[in-house]
């Protein structure tokens, strides 16, 4: 049976909920020393892609962003959305076709470094990409900026940063078995940082992330999340954070994205979604664990927003049944 929503010591944590259900894996490039003068330029891509800058120093530039970043040693990018981007060594000159590494040099292993670029001074980067659930979406994530740097010299970050950093650039220059996979692990760590951080930042503005940071509306997201099969409306929800309907519905709309309403039903879908990957448990079952009294209202709904009825979308998806026996 799915873990029923129900009362908890503490508010739900929304953002490890979100991610769980978003169910992303990390899929590691490799670690390159890139000698001046050197340029990459990537395509726009499905997955999320992040760099960690261990050694040295380099420009990034990505669309949609209004001029490039200056990223320093021990800073970590992650370009969210998968956007188009160019990287280079910082050289303020313009860049021919014939100036960039071919991306087919980039297929290296992270415990087995690729040199590549000139004979200049070397930046060392480790780089990877997330993968996220086809068809999954959440609109707290859906309105992340093109780019998130995380700076070694902010202070909200540096300490835990510089560790996790110290521990990539150790693991993957050791070459020891089993690193693909603490590597891995420790990138997994790099992302839920990475949007933590930008739940704490009081510097960007804006629907996302930064709703969980209003009292509020995180709140309210943390009843949803916490107590999924409650009937909400949106005045109740109102009443239980203690401001107006009106006033609430506007400002959730503001930092979320979305009315109230649209976003419990999405993120009851999308759970729906995880239990019929994850568990044997009936429809009924799952139904009543999302709030549907009826599992014909909830039929319809699923079919709604996943293009295919709950019993389809299990049998489609009941492979990962079979890989957890």
């Amino acid at each position: 049976m799915p873990k029923r929503p129900g009362p908890v010591d503490g508010p739900p944590d929304v953002v490890s909920e979100v991610l769980e259900a978003l169910r992303f894996s990390t899929i590691l490039f490799g670690r390159f020393d890139l000698g001046a003068p050197w340029a990459l330029r990537l395509p726009k891509k499905e997955n999320a892609t992040f760099y960690v800058l261990v050694q040295g120093t380099m420009r990034l530039g990505v669309d949609g962003l209004d001029s490039p970043l200056q990223v320093s040693a021990g800073d970590v990018v992650l370009v969210p959305k998968g956007s188009a981007h160019v990287l280079d060594d910082g050289a303020r000159r313009a860049l021919a076709t014939r100036d960039f590494i071919p991306n087919e040099a980039l297929r290296g292993s992270v415990t087995a470094p690729h040199r590549l670029g000139g004979a200049g001074p070397v930046s060392t980067l480790i780089t990877g990409c997330f993968r996220f659930s086809s068809g999954v979406q959440s609109p707290l994530l859906s309105t992340l900026p093109p780019a998130l740097h995380l700076s070694a010299q902010d202070p909200q970050v540096a300490s835990w940063l510089s560790s996790t950093v110290r521990l990539i650039d150790a693991e993957s220059a050791a070459r020891r078995p089993g690193s693909a996979l603490v590597l891995g692990r420790l990138a997994d760590v790099l992302l839920v940082q990475a949007f933590r951080a930008r739940v704490t930042s009081g510097v960007a503005r804006g629907a996302g992330l930064q709703a969980l940071a209003d009292p509020t509306i995180g709140a309210a997201l943390g009843l949803m999340h916490g107590r999924l099969s409650e009937p909400w409306t949106v005045a109740r929800l109102a009443s239980s954070v203690g401001v107006s309907r009106s006033g609430f519905a506007a400002r959730f709309h503001q930092l979320v994205g979305e009315p109230p309403l649209q976003y419990l039903a999405r993120w009851r879908m999308t759970k729906a979604a995880q239990w019929l990957r994850e568990t044997h448990d009936s429809l009924p079952e799952v139904a009543e664990c999302v709030g549907y009294v009826s599992a014909v209202a909830f039929n319809k709904a699923f079919k709604r927003w996943h293009g295919v009825g709950p019993g389809g979308y299990r049998r489609t998806h009941g492979a990962a049944i079979a890989a957890r026996r």
